[in-house]
Parts: C-alpha cells; sequence; structure tokens
C-alpha cells in the first residue's frame, strides 16, 4: 500500500476533539505524564493519516485547551479547518499506572452556538466537496451539536457524490442515516443500547443491520468485540476473522477498523479487501497504548493474515 506523494484525500469530523492527559506507569515504575489531541473524530482520523491518507480535520476549537490541541494535531501530519469558539475545548484526565483506565477530571466540550454551527458546517461541507472520502465521527456528548446536523451533512456529501463512512451511534447515526452513508460502523454494544438489537445473538444482529441498511447505509459493518466483525454488503453477511494478538489496550480499535475501512475503499480496494485493511488496523491498535495509533508496517503484516468469509451462524 503506497503512500506516495499523490495521496487521496480525507475530510475528517470531529465536532468535539478532547485534550486528552493520561498518567501511566514507566517502565521503571515512575509516574509519566503524556498530553494528546483525543475524541472520536481524531483517532479515526490519525489512523487515516498513518495509513497514508491526506486528511484534513474540522472541528470546534476553543480557549488554552483548544490552542494546545490544535499544535498536537498539527504535530501529526494533520491539516487543521477549526471554527475558534470563546469557551474551552473538552479535555479529561485519565490514571491508567495500575494498567486500567480510571477517570480523575472530564471537561465535556460546550454546545456550540448557532453561528458556531453555521461556520463549522461550511467549513466541513467545503472541505469535504474538495476531498477523495469523508470520515465522520462522533460528538463527545449530544449537546455539542444537534443530531439534524448529521443529517444535513450527508444529505449534502451524498448530492456532491462523496462517499461518506460513518463511525455513529444514538441521534447521529438515525440522523446520519436520513441523508445516506457508504459505510455505517457500529459496534454490537452501541446496536443493543440503542435499542436496535435486543442481545449479541448473531441472527439479532443481522436483523438489526440489514434494517440499518434499510434506513440508509450501503454497507453496515458492526465490529462485536472478541467476536469476529460482521458486514453486510450487497445482501451477504461477510465476518472478518483477525489474528488474536494480545492486547495492551482495546479502546480505539473500532476508530481504526473505520479508519482502514475508508483508506482500502478510497485507494481502489475492493470491499473485502477494504475489511481486511480495516480489520488489520484496529488489531494493530490494541497491541499499543494510545487510540488510532499504529505503524503503517504492521497494519499491512496483519492485512495479510486477515480472513474475510462469507458468516454461518
Amino acid at each position: 500500500m503506497s503512500t506516495a506523494e499523490h495521496a487521496p484525500t480525507a475530510t475528517g469530523f470531529a465536532p468535539s476533539p478532547l485534550l486528552t492527559i493520561t498518567l501511566d506507569a514507566a517502565p521503571n515504575g515512575d509516574t509519566e505524564l503524556h498530553v494528546h489531541a483525543g475524541g472520536q473524530g481524531h483517532w479515526i482520523a490519525r489512523m487515516a493519516t498513518n495509513l497514508g491518507l491526506d486528511v484534513t480535520l474540522t472541528g470546534a476549537f476553543g480557549g488554552e485547551s483548544g490552542g494546545v490541541l490544535r499544535d498536537l494535531i498539527h504535530r501529526e501530519g494533520i491539516t487543521v479547518r477549526a471554527v475558534d469558539i470563546g469557551t474551552e475545548s473538552g479535555s479529561y484526565i485519565h490514571d491508567r499506572r495500575d494498567g486500567d483506565r480510571t477517570e480523575v477530571a472530564t471537561i465535556d466540550p460546550p454546545h456550540l452556538a448557532r453561528h458556531a454551527l453555521d461556520d463549522l458546517y461550511g467549513i466541513t461541507l467545503e472541505s469535504g466537496a474538495s476531498s477523495d472520502i469523508v470520515l465522520l465521527g462522533g460528538p463527545h456528548t449530544e449537546s455539542v451539536v444537534p443530531a439534524d446536523f448529521y443529517r444535513r451533512l450527508t444529505t449534502d456529501l451524498r448530492s456532491l457524490s462523496k462517499p461518506v463512512v460513518a463511525d455513529l451511534s444514538g441521534p447521529t447515526v438515525t440522523a446520519a442515516l436520513q441523508g445516506g452513508l457508504t459505510v455505517l460502523k457500529m459496534s454490537h454494544e452501541d446496536l443493543i443500547e440503542d435499542g436496535r438489537a435486543e442481545s449479541e445473538d448473531p441472527d439479532v444482529l443481522i436483523e438489526a443491520m440489514r434494517a440499518l441498511h434499510d434506513e440508509g447505509a450501503d454497507i453496515v459493518v458492526l465490529s462485536r468485540a472478541a467476536d469476529p466483525a460482521l458486514a453486510l454488503v450487497d445482501g451477504t453477511v461477510l465476518e472478518v476473522v483477525t489474528p488474536d494478538l494480545e492486547q495492551t489496550d482495546h479502546h480505539g480499535a473500532g476508530d481504526s477498523m473505520s479508519a482502514g475501512i475508508a483508506t482500502g475503499l478510497v485507494r481502489g480496494m475492493s470491499i473485502e479487501k477494504a475489511l481486511a485493511l480495516g480489520g488489520a488496523a484496529g488489531t494493530a491498535n490494541v497491541t499499543r497504548r494510545g487510540l488510532g495509533t499504529g505503524q503503517l508496517g504492521l497494519v499491512e503484516t496483519i492485512m495479510s493474515t486477515v480472513e474475510v468469509r462469507p458468516f454461518s451462524s
């Protein structure tokens, strides 16, 4: 997979990027402090960048935390198109020194006022219209942007014949489906929490996936934690079988999978190969600390071991 100079372009949408501060244990037992950019839209964009796409990230940034966020994202090789807001961007502090993530403090991002929403919509549509593909992440809280923002955005992007890959849940996924999606990626936990499926039984999950397709998703991909992901493609259910590597941190695997699928599609891969790339990106992510991370070489190596095959319950 080439990362040559004329890389495909992508717009990532991150309405509420987060400044993340994590306390971690150093190998010698000392405490390490890690300061990074975070938030779902950013994690998807970061992995897509690692996989060779030229990514522009649109989002709302404000205050001291917003200034630090913009600089951190820029250092990752991502172009930032920012709407400046007067209130501080969201942030959190986690303590991971004992191996588990413990929340120390969280500052939720503010809801956006009308002018900020208009500006964010405008720069996202402008960037998306000039990109090869658009990657939609969800807001950190439902109050940041109204769900209808996603309906309008997907409707207009589809009118411009732009492929849209979304990793959403809750009211935003319902709204985005009304506009139409090329690929919808969800986790089975979110599917159940949203009331779209009553259990983890594969037949129940597949029925819910077919309903999501009928609502407006061309392709539906469902991650299932340690079980193989499922994909509904042209009426056929596939499963994505990845190698069972030891996990360092399972967080962010789904976001990385979305980035991998989008990268495969925009590079002209078949859907089976794009799903394999997505599975490999998610698997690479869990072998390391840091969400939406993973080296391209490792992803390519893992991809050669991923099997995409028809699902049989």
